[in-house]
């Protein structure tokens, strides 16, 4: 086993040099070339005078430099910090202040829009720059990445152990100021060895990265290839269809999205390529509305897949094997390898299998915990509950927050996440089953069940809806057959429709938090009561 993260290269390197290590724009890498470029980064960044453990933020779209950069991190015994590309300027430089990056790399058009903030970032001492040369900028040394990766490369790299941090992962910020998930280098090793295992995945696959790799979900699309000697297909994508070609012209096995992504793709005509190369697709990032997931199998028969959850604090907890969808298609399975999964009341007891409660992961992927937060690391990083009273010095595991329950058999079933649940007249209604009911009409596109403040009910439901194969979507209707399936108090008090898609937070999520800001006072409710 690697005892590092850059390790997964160097030992593929050393098995398969030639084999190939990433295509992007139909050029390739092979093992060998990635290895060396991955060396080359890490002689920069010491050249540079990074220290032990501090940090190297990447701020590029998906390419060959940016999987060079973000390894070449680790390698020199620094942290990395992925940002999503499509974050602007005063959300990149909060990431760069909160976790103190002393080296950028960037782009020399991404460098542009950052001129303004670059001077608010006191620890940062220097910038990369892929793809061409840079003036100077408020005192920052200005290097060209070529002219980084061809320096001496003499000093030797900081020595660092398996506990040590190696990256930190903003989350989206979807809840006030994002927060960075420290991971350790056993926590995404771990996390590549267990996804690999139960995907069955091995040198013969071909992955295609369709997610940010400032996405815990889409940064393990590199791991888990890296750890078997897979190769890895990079795109950035601009619309679905784009993913179905790369899939046809990449010869793809394996593809991970996120639900409204998939929402999308399940809308789509498969070319028979593609569907006799995909040997399995998974889904992450929320629950697959039924009614997607049976699209998606009609499209794609011959495709295994892999419902699973997890959460950036424990990378990967859940998963159901493919062989129990019939039977259970609406369950996020039981815990990966490596991993136990709890479900739990507030005072930390096992509930009972039906009974929701609050799911905690424990085991080798729970992460160091955020970055610089002591409070909210406090609030998420407690105690595994019945632990001997004898163990003086506590594990402690991630409390998710999401409520789920159990079966008689073990299977989990998600319920809600804590923050979005509705609270109306009364009682608490997860927005996952109204959804599920509006999904299953077969009239909408894409839908989102958010509650908005309202005088009497406390919260009322509403539905932001998007039109299916630009078929007018009759509101109406949609209510109709909302109140033939769901209790009253469950029945949205409005539908509203949208055309196109519905906002997308940087990970390519449904942005529940923004569209509920935007209809606060729909109802002219006090929304501070």
């Amino acid at each position: 086993m690697p005892d590092l993260l850059h390790n997964l290269i160097m030992r593929s390197a050393s098995v398969s040099p030639q084999a190939e290590a990433l295509v992007h724009q139909r050029q390739s890498m092979t093992y060998a070339a990635l290895a060396d470029g991955v060396s080359r980064a890490a002689g920069a960044y010491l050249d540079l005078d990074l220290r032990r453990s501090e940090r190297v933020a990447v701020y590029l779209d998906k390419r060959f430099e940016t999987v060079i950069a973000v390894f070449g991190a680790v390698a020199a015994g620094g942290v990395f910090v992925p940002i999503n590309p499509l974050l602007k300027p005063d959300q990149v430089a909060y990431i760069l202040k909160d976790c103190n990056v002393r080296i950028l790399v960037t782009s020399v058009e991404r460098l542009r829009l950052l001129a303004s903030i670059l001077h608010e970032c006191h620890d940062l001492k220097a910038v990369i720059v892929v793809g061409g040369r840079a003036e100077p900028a408020g005192g920052l040394e200005i290097v060209a990445w070529e002219e980084a990766l061809s320096g001496s490369g003499k000093l030797r790299p900081h020595r660092a152990i398996d506990t040590d941090m190696a990256a930190i992962l903003y989350t989206s910020g979807s809840t006030g100021k994002p927060k960075g998930v420290v991971l350790s280098h056993r926590n995404m090793i771990a996390g590549a060895m267990s996804v690999a295992q139960y995907l069955e995945n091995g040198e013969g696959d071909r992955i295609l990265s369709a997610l940010p790799l400032s996405f815990d979900a889409g940064f393990s699309q590199l791991t888990t290839a890296f750890h078997v000697g897979a190769s890895v297909t990079l795109i950035n994508y601009l619309l679905p269809r784009d993913i179905v070609a790369a899939v046809e012209q990449g010869r793809v096995t394996g593809l991970t999205a996120v639900p409204p992504l998939w929402i999308q793709l399940a809308q789509l005509e498969w070319p028979e390529a593609a569907r006799n190369s995909l040997r399995y697709i998974a889904n992450t990032g929320g629950r697959m509305p039924r009614a997607t997931l049976d699209a998606l199998r009609a499209a794609l028969p011959k495709t295994l897949v892999f419902l699973m959850y997890g959460l950036t604090e424990s990378f990967r907890s859940t998963f159901l094997p493919p062989s129990e969808l019939d039977r259970r298609p609406d369950s996020i399975g039981k815990a990966i390898p490596n991993a136990e999964v709890l479900v739990v009341r507030e005072d930390g007891t096992p509930c009972a299998p039906g009974e929701p409660g609050e799911l905690v992961h424990r085991g080798a992927l729970v992460s160091l915990g955020y970055w610089n937060d002591l409070e909210k690391t406090a609030e998420r990083f407690k105690p595994v509950p019945g632990q001997p009273q004898g163990l003086v010095i506590p594990e402690l595991a991630v409390w998710s927050g999401d409520t789920v329950r159990v079966d008689e058999e073990g299977f989990l079933y998600f319920v809600s996440r804590r923050d979005e649940m509705i609270k109306t007249s009364g009682y608490r209604v997860s927005p996952t089953e109204v959804e599920e009911v509006i999904y299953a009409t077969g009239l909408v596109g894409e839908a989102a069940a958010l509650g908005i403040p309202h005088p009497v009910l406390g919260q009322a439901i509403v539905v932001v809806a998007t039109t299916r194969d630009g078929v007018r979507l009759d509101a109406e209707e949609l209510l109709a057959q909302c109140r033939q399936q769901l209790p009253a108090f469950m029945v949205p008090a409005r539908v509203t429709v949208r055309e196109g898609s519905l906002p997308r937070n940087p990970n390519g999520k449904i942005d529940r938090k923004l569209m509920a800001h935007e209809m606060r006072d729909l109802f002219g409710a006090d929304r501070n009561g």
